[in-house]
């Protein structure tokens, strides 16, 4: 039987978190002192350092989610911070860096908007890096998603052209940064050409102006289409980007930012003879730790970018960053920052 090891001074039994009791708006973020949650075995429990806001969240307050939520319940589906308590067998060790995200966490349990969260040991990736806990507080689940968007949907290889849908959300400026890391060509969207210029910070060959149709414009550039999309705005747009694909190229399904996730009456037909298609969703194990390593040594070179919106110090400014991240008006990933 695995023994648990202990950081040399114990966990309080109380915390602080953020505990949504009931759905609705800002208001039901309340902050509350609650138990610190009991390690189960094959858990890990984590010191939270930081952790990114993101619209899943926003979504979960309101009552809204597609996941099965039940209430009171801490949110926050990621987080970064230090091991407070593990598995001896575990390989993690007492303040060892660590980054979690999904697998249920914050929605069929309690989240990362709070001083300690526990979570399944397989959803946790050790890491080494002297970045700011708010550059490394942005990574998890925006990374996690493109990077397995990238290769476990797209099995996107140097030389390709990509073309990302919805290219100035998180995702897509993460995806942008890590394929131009791999060596491809990218093409990506925005509605509002005064934002041309964020593509082509975060790497973007072409930027594209999105006015519901792109496959014109993505056919003067590259006649035989592109080798990859990277679908982020969803299925209202989806006929079109099939449209912007070569001959057995493949469009990833990931994210629907205009709202549609469904196409009524659907009909496989509607799929261009000889393109792929296929949707990504996937977990933490989809990030293994010696890629979250290379990321992060890419982003202190200067390689890859971190698009952040803005932080966020103290569970005191949770309401502030939903706000936030529900308006849509600043682009980039929102973070709070935990005081030691």
């Amino acid at each position: 039987m695995s023994q648990p090891t202990a950081v040399g001074e114990a966990a309080p039994a109380t915390m602080r978190a953020v505990v949504v009791t009931r759905p609705g708006g800002l208001d039901v973020l309340e902050i509350q002192d609650v138990p610190v949650p009991v390690r189960k075995p094959g858990w890990v429990r984590i010191r939270v350092k930081a952790f990114g806001v993101n619209e899943s969240e926003v979504t979960t307050r309101k009552g809204e989610s597609d996941a099965e939520v039940s209430y009171p319940r801490v949110p926050g589906i990621e987080g970064v911070g230090v091991v407070d308590e593990a598995d001896e067998d575990s390989g993690l060790r007492p303040g060892q860096q660590v980054a979690t995200m999904m697998g249920g966490m914050g929605r069929s349990y309690d989240g990362t908007y709070a001083q300690y969260v526990s979570v399944p040991a397989g959803q946790v990736i050790p890491f080494e890096s002297g970045l700011p806990w708010e550059v490394v507080g942005a990574l998890p689940e925006m990374f996690q998603t493109a990077y397995g968007s990238l290769t476990t949907g797209l099995d996107l290889k140097a030389g390709q052209t990509l073309l990302i849908r919805g290219g100035t959300s998180t995702v897509g400026l993460s995806a942008a940064t890590i394929a131009k890391d791999l060596g491809a060509t990218v093409l990506s969207t925005t509605r509002s050409p005064g934002r041309a210029g964020e593509l082509r910070a975060a790497g973007v060959d072409h930027p594209l102006v999105d006015r519901g149709t792109i496959a014109d414009q993505v056919e003067e550039l590259m006649p035989e289409g592109v080798d990859a999309v990277l679908e982020l705005v969803g299925c209202s747009v989806l006929a079109d980007s099939l449209r912007t694909v070569r001959r057995h190229g493949t469009v990833c399904f990931t994210g629907a930012l205009a709202g549609q996730w469904t196409i009524p009456d659907f009909s496989p037909f509607m799929i261009p003879s000889g393109v792929r298609l296929t949707s990504y969703g996937g977990q933490a194990a989809d990030l293994p730790a010696d890629v979250f390593a290379h990321q992060l040594q890419a982003i202190a070179a200067g390689r890859l970018n971190v698009p952040v919106a803005k932080v966020y110090q103290g569970l005191e400014q949770v309401r502030d960053a939903q706000a936030d991240v529900e308006s849509g008006t600043t682009p980039g990933k929102h973070v709070v920052v935990l005081d030691d």
